[in-house]
């Protein structure tokens, strides 16, 4: 089992590009169910769960071909033939976003068998929302033996309003009705910049589409979609966790290839913490710290709010600033596993409830320290990073899900952090440039 070895004390210096997202990867390529036609994807990164995609999809009776490398991380997908509508557990147990699939099979081949998801223990994240609504478009679903079993001749459009916002049901519903006949109305649906990523894919492949980005979406099914070639957005979570690691170790850290706009809450808060960014192109963020942070509460809300999939990345940055934070985790209800090993840490941290108080400035020491899922794998990285002495952070295999390579990232900007065990990916080429200023 694979574990990271950092010696912390290194300020953050130089480049790093950003991936592709990780969370647009997975619904899009879902998405190639939806057309018998040849789908390419561009900048799909090499992490676990797109492994886990690719293996569902090929079980399904789909060729995928994944191009890595200075090419571009390319996917090419087909599903002309699904001749096994079936996402089966062996596959998808480690990965919640397999009821992502749910949606597009029903459309496509009107029956569909999918195993109750699985992910990482951070709470409840119920896929009521998915089922109520592909009933409500003419869809017949049981769930027995750990799968939900569905079938509809054809759906039809629907009037569908989400009892609470759902990143994952939004994409979900919307996959299914742009094959579905008559319009479907979706209210209360997810903002996310995947959402938005994901439509503008099938608006490609030829759906009508309209209001992505906003919390009412209105679909038009069509009979049939073809292929097409999309570019996925850069992952803006990975960004964010570049920010905090220039900022908590007191660097001088630029952000390549992300999307500022996707970001204003997270460089918000890093801003009111005492960090200073700026944007030097486009595609990028600058971060530079003096090491004096300044107490920050945060609120974990819907985008465009500040992401539940920061809290714990940020956490750790306010172990580091003077005076008392208080975070608040509205979003799911297990998000604070990573306290406990901050706190073994030395860091001095209170939860109650959804509450954490946080107080600071605290010396880390180097300690052993075991991941529980991808965003708490992140955040005892970023505090290993300015812990005294040589940490070991075990079960990485969480952090592969989601980062790519992000050991050689963190290295190429002068960190010292090593991977022990078997390496999952290969070496990606120009992941980051290490230049002293």
């Amino acid at each position: 089992m694979d574990k990271f070895v950092i010696r912390g004390g290194n300020p953050l210096i130089g480049t790093i590009r950003v991936s592709g997202a990780k969370n647009s990867a997975l619904p899009c390529m879902a998405a190639a169910i939806l057309t018998d036609e040849e789908l390419i994807l561009e900048n799909i990164p090499q992490v676990r769960d797109i492994e886990t995609e690719r293996k569902l999809l090929a079980s399904m009776g789909a060729q995928v071909e994944m191009c890595a490398g200075v090419s571009g991380h390319e996917t090419i997908l087909s599903c002309h033939s699904l001749s096994d509508p079936v996402a089966k557990y062996e596959i998808v147990k480690t990965m919640r976003a397999s009821s992502l699939v749910l949606g597009p099979l029903i459309a496509r081949a009107g029956a569909a068998r999918v195993a109750m998801p699985g992910g990482c223990a951070i709470g409840g994240r119920p896929i009521d929302l998915h089922i109520k609504g592909l009933e409500k478009m003419g869809a017949t679903i049981e769930q027995k033996h750990g799968y939900l079993e569905a079938s509809a001749p054809r759906l039809h459009g629907a009037h569908i309003v989400f009892d609470k916002i759902t990143v994952t049901g939004t994409e979900d519903l919307l996959m299914a009705a742009v094959l579905a006949e008559g319009e479907t109305l979706l209210e209360n649906c997810a903002r996310e910049p995947e959402v938005v990523d994901l439509a503008a894919l099938l608006t490609a492949m030829g759906a009508d589409i309209r209001g992505a980005g906003t919390s009412t979406i209105r679909v038009r099914g069509v009979s049939r979609l073809h292929g097409a070639r999309y570019r996925i957005n850069p992952d803006r979570i990975e960004a964010g966790t570049f920010l905090v690691a220039g900022a908590i170790t007191a660097g001088d850290l630029t952000v390549v290839g992300c999307n500022p706009k996707h970001l204003r809450a997270v460089v918000g808060k890093l801003e009111e913490a005492g960090a200073v960014i700026d944007s030097p192109a486009p595609d990028a963020l600058r971060v530079r710290s003096n090491g004096k942070l300044r107490a920050t509460d945060i609120s974990t809300e819907e985008y465009p709010g500040f992401p539940t999939d920061m809290q714990a990345q940020f956490m750790a940055l306010v172990t580091q600033a003077e005076g008392v934070s208080l975070i608040k985790e509205n979003i799911f209800e297990n998000r604070f596993m990573h306290v406990q090993e901050l706190v073994r840490m030395g860091a001095n941290i209170k939860v109650d409830g959804r509450t954490a108080t946080v107080q600071g400035p605290a010396r880390l020491s180097a300690a052993a320290v075991m991941c529980s899922d991808l965003r708490a794998s992140a955040s005892l990285v970023l505090a290993a990073l300015i812990a005294d002495g040589e940490s070991i952070v075990d079960r990485v295999y969480h952090m592969d899900r989601g980062y790519e390579q992000i050991e050689e990232k963190l290295r190429g900007a002068g960190a010292e952090v090593q991977r022990m065990g078997n390496v999952f990916a290969p070496r990606s080429p120009e992941l980051s440039t290490h230049t002293r200023v």
